[in-house]
């Protein structure tokens, strides 16, 4: 459990960024300002917690999802104990890779995701019948922060 913060049950947050480091970036941003708003105070476990899983997250989007032309979607919400980021992109044939080793090139980003997440994991995106597929994680509050 993370401590040291609060969210509101309820909160959501969605939004589309462009397919590049600057839109990851940007998202990033705005979800630590998010954060911030909703009582997940900067510095706290889980606020940098949250920030670092969403910026690893986007990333990944940007780098193994991108289909030229399309959009990422980043969706983080709070339900009073948990907070929980979404990212969808565009590549239905590019399932995220398993945790990477030392030695490996890509994937030492889900190795951090999985160190800072209490779950996470992938589900192939049907938005309207466009493919793609969206890569999850929680991470969570603690009781007493959760029902602030």
């Amino acid at each position: 459990m993370l401590s040291g913060d609060s969210a509101p049950p309820g909160r959501e947050f969605v939004m589309r960024f462009t397919s590049t480091p600057r839109g990851a970036r940007l998202a990033r941003r705005l979800a630590a300002q998010r954060l911030d708003e909703w009582g997940v105070e900067d510095g706290s476990a889980a606020h940098d917690a949250m920030t670092l899983v969403v910026s690893e997250l986007c990333s990944n989007a940007v780098r193994h999802g991108l289909v030229p032309g399309r959009d990422f979607r980043l969706r983080l919400t709070a339900d009073g104990t948990r907070l929980r980021a979404e990212v969808t992109d565009a590549r239905a044939e590019a399932a995220p890779a398993t945790v990477a080793g030392g030695a490996e090139e890509s994937g030492r980003g889900l190795r951090l995701v999985e160190h800072f997440a209490e779950r996470w994991g992938w589900y192939p995106a049907g938005d309207g019948g466009v493919a793609g597929k969206t890569v999850w994680a929680e991470c969570a509050l603690t009781g007493t922060e959760a029902g602030r």
